[in-house]
């Protein structure tokens, strides 16, 4: 089994920020997408940023610009830097990595975080 555990999350005025970290642990042979993602109140969950095992990334249009997502191979660990943050970025923030756990499989596995709660107050 792999855990994802979210940190970083809290209360921050518009204007300011704050960075999350994802750390994954369990059985893990190599991670390759490792995503965050959002849902606010009565919302789907929407993607916010991805980084590949290679580091190429993407993001939503409403982050680009203000986010900025890396990842630390070494500690199979994700962070998600948030600049210049606004009321519309709070959410609940998930972490998702699609993992495969061991050298002989050839399958791999999505798994989530708990959520970090991320509130924007103006």
């Amino acid at each position: 089994q792999v855990q994802l555990k979210e940190s970083g999350g809290g209360l921050v005025l518009a204007g300011g920020s704050l960075r999350l970290s994802c750390a994954a642990s369990g059985s893990i042979f190599s991670i390759n997408d490792m995503d965050w993602y959002r849902q606010a109140p009565g919302k789907e969950r929407d993607l916010v940023a991805r980084i590949s095992s290679g580091g190429t990334t993407h993001y939503a249009d409403s982050v680009k610009g203000r986010f900025t997502i890396s990842r630390d191979n070494a500690e199979n660990t994700v962070y998600l830097q948030m600049n210049s943050v606004k009321p519309e970025d709070t959410a609940v923030y998930y972490c998702h990595a699609v993992v495969r756990q061991t050298v002989s499989s050839t399958v791999f596995y999505s798994y989530w975080g708990q959520g970090t709660q991320v509130t924007v107050s103006s």
